[in-house]
């Protein structure tokens, strides 16, 4: 199984497809909430670029947001999820 972190926020529809996602895939995930197990500015100072959550890093790999993780399990080489 590959090391799955997934940044979150409460009241992020987004945050539950995507770990809906890989709960129906068998996927294990950290889960990071901001204002719970870091604060926004913690957030900010660790990924300046990103303006959005959830954000999903894969094995180092910054994936992104759900429809990047949608994009990401939508490659052929990408097939580590159990069916």
């Amino acid at each position: 199984m590959n090391r799955v972190i997934i940044y979150t926020k409460d009241n992020c529809q987004y945050c539950v497809q995507a770990k809906n996602l890989f709960n129906a895939k068998g996927q294990t995930y950290e889960e990071m909430k901001i204002g719970a197990d870091l604060t926004r500015e913690e957030f900010i100072n660790i990924f300046p670029e990103v303006k959005t959550v959830p954000f999903i890093i894969i094995d180092g790999e910054k994936v992104g947001g759900y429809d990047r993780l949608v994009e990401y399990y939508a490659r052929p080489e990408q097939h580590f999820l159990a069916e």
